[in-house]
This record gives structure tokens, C-alpha cells and sequence, in this order.
């Protein structure tokens, strides 16, 4: 039988672990408390923290030879991640406790479980941005109120919730769906809605169509599944992501972008969709030397920046290098009159001489072969057409590959 791992540091929150525990129990599951604390241990773990600091690569000596606190979390946080990537197969749950620090050693182990596993973090700082510690992962955040020190009527209830709450996840687990259809990647941004819509409805027929809100996590959380192996290939519609990257907005996906579709080799069909503009958050908060630029309200909270020429050229380039990088089959469509809803003609983004820089930036870098293409449309990226263009090039790909 699999059972719930309860983690956190025992040395101080032993009791609360214990608390959790016991409830879980009750529900009729097995239960593992896995401690890892960087100090003494603490408490009675059915898992010591010798024996999570042990999965490390350097071993358990850590343990006994570092004073920095701070360093030894985050290797107690690299042991667990080894820890329970080798147990995967045995954890029907994972339910942590703790503040920032016990927060960002439990959920580094959360993030080396499969999506689907219930993963719940009870936290002191899940009230504030959590991405560090989510990140592309199905991690559900749940905020303490009170700090985790000691049971009282308010810790009681939210611990006691918690507890609940993955007992319940774990014991009505999911039937796995009988009609599987192999699954593909899209990235999506509101600017870019009817493409990506258009593309889903000509494949969803003989696809799982994995749509991708490209805020940064979610083109994570695209090439996550794609390099575990979810996906039979991606139709990269929306590359927005890349602006933040260069420009310092708040929906980057780092700088590993194009990274899983590098090492998986998988077919890949992509786009330049709203590479026109930079995210942020209120206009307020758009950076000084920002301001007197192209800048769009998108709504209270989001302001877009209009991307120059120059800007456009730098990422351009990028892109094609990482495209170079490509063994697998990749087509590359450009749709040469616009690449968002407001980098139409008439639009507050229509920027022709923006758009060039990019489209030709790509064509200059990019080493086409036989298996990578460029293809240019005289289209605008949401023009119906455009996505029967995608469409087109993703099952000449995808068949390819299935003749080989």
C-alpha cells in the first residue's frame, strides 16, 4: 500500500507533525513522518533526518559540518528531492509544515513528484507570492493563520483541515481514464486566443490538447510535462514568454525556455505570438526607465510594453540559437502581418518595421535542414488560416515520426 509522507523539521515541529499525522491516521491510511530538520533530530520520524541527508550526493556529513543555517536547508532540501525521487512510486500524498524555511525544503521535495500525486504545504508565507515554491507543479498552498508552533483553536482547525483535506485526495483517488488520447502541448495568451483556439478544434479530435496559459509557469509547466514524457509534441503558439526574459517583465519562464523541447527531441511546431509586448503589473509599477514607452492597460493589474526593433533582434536571435539546438523535427511559422490582436493593423502595438526585426533575425540565424524549417505566411498570427497552417505542420511532423 502507498502511504502519506508528513514532512517537516522535527527538531521544532514535532508536535504539529505528530497532530497531522494521527489525523491522517484516522482516516484509515498509512502514515510516514519523514523529518528534515538540519540539526539534531527530533521527535520519533519513521524517516531520521540522517536518512533523508544520506540521499544527498555528498552524503550525510553536511549534517555535523555546516553552521550556516540557510546552506543547510537548502542541501537538506536537495537530499529530499533525491529521497523521494526515489520513492515516487510509494508516496500516495506529501503534506508539509513550516515557515519560509521548512516551506522551501517540503515543497522541493513535492516538486520531484509526479503531477497527480496530492502535494498540500500548510505555510506561514502562503498568503504571499508562492511561485518559488510552487513553480510548474500541482502543489496546493495552504496559509497557517497562526504560526506552526504549538496546537491551539485556531491551529487545530487549519492543521486539522489540511489533514483532511489529503486524506480525501489520497483516498478517492482518480480512476485513470480508459479513451487515452496522446497529449499535446499549446501555449496560449489572451492576444493570441483565436489561434490557439482554431488549432484545438482541428486536433482535439484525435489529441488531448494541454492548453498552457504562457505566464511564465505555465511554459514550465508545458516543458515539465514534455521531458516526463506526457506529451507526443507541442504546438508553441505563444512565445510571449521570451519578452519577459529579455526585458525584465513578470511573466518569464527562464531561461531554460525551449530547454525540454532541446533534450526530448520531440516534434515541435512554434510561433512568435505576442512577442510584440512586455508584462507587468500596474502601470505604477512599470520600471522608471520604461515609462515614456509604448505602454497598454490591459486591465488594472497588467500593463503590456510594446517591444522595439532592437529588442525584437535580441530575441530573435535567441530563439533561433535555441532552435539550432534542436535534433528533432521542428517547423517554425512566422505570420508576417502580426503577431498579437494588437499588433494588427489599426492596433496600439502595429509596430511593421518591430515585427521585421524579429522575422528576420530568426531567418539569419536559424540553420534550416531537413528536419528544421522556417515557414513564412503573409497572415496576421490570428487569421484563420495561420492555424491551419500549424495544424497542417504539426501532423506532417508528428506522421513523420510515426513512419520512422
Amino acid at each position: 500500500m502507498k502511504k502519506v509522507y508528513v514532512v517537516g523539521t522535527c527538531d521544532t515541529k514535532y508536535g504539529e507533525l505528530s497532530y497531522v499525522k494521527s489525523a491522517i491516521e484516522q482516516q484509515g491510511l498509512e502514515v510516514v513522518l519523514v523529518d528534515v530538520g538540519s540539526r539534531k533530530p527530533g521527535g520519533r520520524a519513521d524517516v531520521p533526518n540522517t536518512e533523508v541527508a544520506a540521499a544527498h550526493p555528498d552524503g550525510a556529513g553536511f549534517l555535523d559540518g555546516i553552521d550556516d543555517r540557510g546552506k543547510a536547508v537548502a542541501m537538506m532540501g536537495e537530499a529530499l528531492e533525491h529521497y523521494v525521487g526515489n520513492r515516487a512510486g510509494e508516496i500516495a500524498g506529501m503534506i508539509g509544515l513550516g515557515g519560509s524555511g521548512g516551506t522551501s525544503l517540503a515543497t522541493r521535495g513535492m516538486r520531484a513528484l509526479p503531477i497527480g500525486v496530492p502535494k498540500l504545504m500548510v505555510s506561514t508565507v502562503a498568503s504571499g507570492d508562492v511561485s518559488p515554491y510552487v513553480g510548474p507543479n500541482d502543489i496546493a498552498m495552504m496559509y497557517s493563520v497562526t504560526d506552526v508552533a504549538g496546537i491551539n483553536k485556531i491551529s487545530s482547525r487549519v492543521l486539522g483541515n489540511a489533514a483532511h483535506a489529503m486524506a480525501g485526495m489520497v483516498r478517492h483517488e482518480l480512476p485513470e481514464p480508459t479513451d487515452v488520447k496522446p497529449a499535446v502541448g499549446m501555449t496560449m495568451f489572451g492576444v493570441t486566443t483565436p489561434c490557439v483556439d482554431a488549432v484545438r478544434s482541428q486536433l482535439e479530435n484525435r489529441y488531448d490538447c494541454l492548453v498552457f496559459h504562457a505566464t511564465g509557469t505555465g511554459g514550465q509547466s508545458m516543458e515539465k510535462l514534455l521531458e516526463s514524457g506526457m506529451l507526443v509534441g507541442v504546438v508553441d503558439i505563444s512565445t510571449t514568454e521570451v519578452c519577459d526574459l529579455h526585458m525584465g517583465g513578470v511573466m518569464s519562464a527562464g531561461e531554460d525556455r525551449f530547454g525540454a523541447v532541446i533534450r526530448s527531441g520531440l516534434p515541435y511546431v512554434g510561433s512568435v505570438g505576442a512577442l510584440d509586448m512586455v508584462n507587468f503589473g500596474a502601470v505604477d509599477t512599470v520600471p522608471e526607465h520604461y515609462r515614456n514607452r509604448n505602454l497598454y492597460e490591459h486591465n488594472p493589474q497588467v500593463t503590456l510594453m510594446r517591444t522595439t526593433p532592437e529588442e525584437n533582434r535580441t530575441m530573435g536571435e535567441w530563439i533561433a540559437d535555441k532552435l539550432n539546438r534542436c535534433e528533432g523535427e521542428v517547423r517554425f511559422l512566422i505570420p508576417l502581418k502580426g503577431v498579437s490582436m494588437i499588433d494588427a493593423e489599426g492596433q496600439p502595438f502595429h509596430d511593421p518595421e518591430a515585427d521585421r526585426a524579429l522575422f528576420e533575425a530568426i531567418e539569419n540565424n536559424l540553420h534550416q535542414t531537413d528536419k528544421r524549417r522556417l515557414i513564412k505566411h503573409d497572415m496576421h498570427i490570428n487569421d484563420p488560416a495561420f492555424a491551419d497552417e500549424l495544424v497542417r505542420s504539426f501532423r506532417e511532423i508528428i506522421e513523420k515520426g510515426r513512419l520512422r
